[in-house]
């Protein structure tokens, strides 16, 4: 079989070669295309043939990219902007937007947030799929990268090409299981107790923790957890506490006993960032918009449900 000439690219297998990465599977990439599995097949080796490698290979009862595709994969998404932003010169639609926006943010930002944004998405610009991927701690090289095209995170990468603007301001609580024990009522009350804590990544802990022991307020922590989402399985039947964002007692921490901290605790200012090549396309603008129309009814409803509880 005679090689296929690099002119043979197009659109189709860009966006081909991106739905099997971001899928991971033959079937979910067919699925997300709206295409038949054989016709993925037909044209991943067509673009296999283009390139000279395998892009992906069998592991177990999947597959994985090769660092070639991975490399490719980058490039494409690049490509495929650049594509839109070009088809967009004369105007920009949301009804007629085709495409796929990547946020990053771990699940505190992810659950206050995104499900509100999700459903504007779908009804006003039904053809766009909103991709949600783990911030962990953000990096400027998926900005960079494109990796991301927009993060949510209370620690914006540094960089003069990355830009900022403040989403909400929240306030740390304890939380507790008030069926089993009371708020902590002094500073020695709360510091003796057993903790719980998230940990996103090795050896970097929250910034309210790193916080407190620099402040010399040393806390046991029994329990770590990767992520708020787990913190109500661990709490709910033992005495532990958890010192957390205030606005999860809007869904991760609903039920549970909650007072103002013993010790001071900053507060939790929460950004989305952006890299500067977006800051003045109409499709980046008008989902900013969208998440910023978001903010106020959850943050305000969780503000008065908090000021509210006895300490």
């Amino acid at each position: 079989m005679s090689r296929i000439d690099w002119s043979s690219l197009d659109v189709r297998l860009l966006q081909l070669l991106v739905a099997v990465l971001e899928s991971g599977s033959i079937t979910s990439a067919a699925q997300r295309l709206g295409v038949t599995q054989s016709a993925v097949s037909h044209l991943l080796d067509k673009l296999r043939l283009v390139t000279g490698d395998a892009l992906f290979v069998k592991s177990g009862r999947g597959i994985v990219a090769t660092a070639r595709a991975e490399a490719l994969g980058a490039r494409a998404r690049e490509l495929l902007r650049d594509l839109e932003r070009f088809a967009r010169l004369d105007g920009f639609s949301p009804a007629r937007w085709h495409s796929t926006f990547t946020i990053a943010a771990n699940d505190f930002q992810r659950d206050l947030l995104l499900p509100a944004l999700a459903a504007r998405l779908r009804a006003q610009a039904p053809g766009l799929a909103l991709r949600i991927v783990p911030s962990a701690v953000p990096s400027l090289d998926s900005l960079r990268d494109d990796a991301h095209q927009l993060i949510i995170s209370p620690r914006p990468p540094e960089g003069t090409d990355v830009i900022q603007r403040r989403l909400f301001e929240d306030r740390y609580r304890v939380f507790f299981d008030a069926g089993v024990r009371r708020a902590p009522k002094s500073r020695a009350d709360y510091l003796a107790a057993e903790h719980a804590t998230v940990l996103y990544e090795p050896r970097r802990s929250l910034d309210l923790d790193r916080h407190l022991a620099a402040k010399g307020f040393d806390r046991r922590f029994s329990v770590t957890v990767p992520g708020f989402s787990a913190l109500p399985a661990f709490i709910r039947g033992t005495a532990l506490l958890a010192t957390a964002p205030g606005l999860l007692a809007r869904h991760t921490l609903i039920g549970m006993g909650q007072c103002r901290p013993p010790v001071p605790c900053p507060n939790l200012t929460m950004y989305m960032i952006w890299h500067a090549r977006y800051q003045r396309d109409p499709a980046h603008i008008w989902v900013r918009e969208q998440l910023l129309s978001c903010v106020p009814p959850a943050l305000n409803e969780v503000q008065d449900q908090v000021s509210s509880c006895a300490d």
